[in-house]
């Protein structure tokens, strides 16, 4: 694990996406770093949650266009570029545990890409979103195109692609985009705590939720019933499970 971008504290995996160093455009060698530290989650399952963040003032302004007029062959940089991001975003979307961002400032591009992927994203009233795409006359990546109609739904995902919208903390609230809104200066710890707060939670429960979650945009009600009925069986006989039944009957009982 690289000492600056991917820490460990309990068990929570931080990764920085973005860098105040590097502008908070989308760091590269933090996206190789997070990637690499997925894949050995998924393998050695320490870790309760994941914690997605940026040490600049922004949480991620997308690509480093720079980089991309400085290319030789910018179309074959440009997909090479793309192509490594899609690898974090599918090691977040396969990712069983919960994923958890700290939106601060701007999550433009790219950004905007990874707020879309996590299951829950923190942001505050100074919070701005923004596909950033067609001001550079470039179409999205890191799924957007995937992931926003299906939580905004199309017609307005076409709407907030095509316009290049910004949206602001209480819009993004509004339309899904964001989880919850605290005070700007409370979204690090905010994060943090709800980070820290499911990692200690019921792990196989929450498994099991996004793997539901998951099945759930392409699955019949009656499929997804049995499912439902299998997936809490196995819940049921979790060491999880079983302490939590035990403790509420023994509640019950005390009153």
């Amino acid at each position: 694990m690289g000492e600056e971008r991917v820490r460990r504290h309990g068990r929570v995996l931080e990764c920085l996406i973005a860098t105040e160093g590097n502008g908070s455009s989308l760091d590269a060698d933090a996206v190789r770093e997070a990637t690499v530290a997925l894949t050995t989650l998924a393998r050695e399952q320490w870790a309760g949650c994941v914690l997605l963040a940026s040490d600049g003032p922004n949480f991620c302004t997308g690509g480093n266009v720079r980089a991309f007029a400085a290319a030789e062959d910018r179309g074959a940089y440009v997909g090479a570029v793309a192509r490594e991001f899609h690898d974090l975003i599918r090691a977040i979307a396969r990712t069983q545990v919960p994923v958890v961002a700290a939106v601060h400032g701007w999550a433009a591009g790219a950004g905007m890409s990874l707020v879309c992927v996590c299951d829950i994203a923190i942001g505050g009233p100074g919070t701005r979103l923004r596909p950033g795409y067609p001001a550079i006359g470039l179409s999205p990546d890191g799924g957007l195109s995937w992931t926003l109609p299906r939580i905004v739904g199309i017609a307005r995902a076409r709407d907030i692609l095509l316009t290049d919208r910004v949206l602001t903390g209480d819009e993004a609230l509004a339309a899904g985009l964001l989880g919850r809104l605290v005070p700007d200066e409370r979204i690090a710890a905010e994060a943090r705590a709800t980070a820290e707060s499911l990692a200690a939670g019921p792990t196989t429960a929450y498994q099991h939720i996004k793997r539901l979650l998951g099945k759930s945009g392409h699955a019949h009600l009656g499929e997804h019933l049995a499912a439902e009925a299998e997936s809490i069986a196995a819940c049921a006989v979790s060491p999880a499970g079983r302490a939590g039944v035990d403790a509420f009957v023994a509640r019950r009982a005390g009153r």
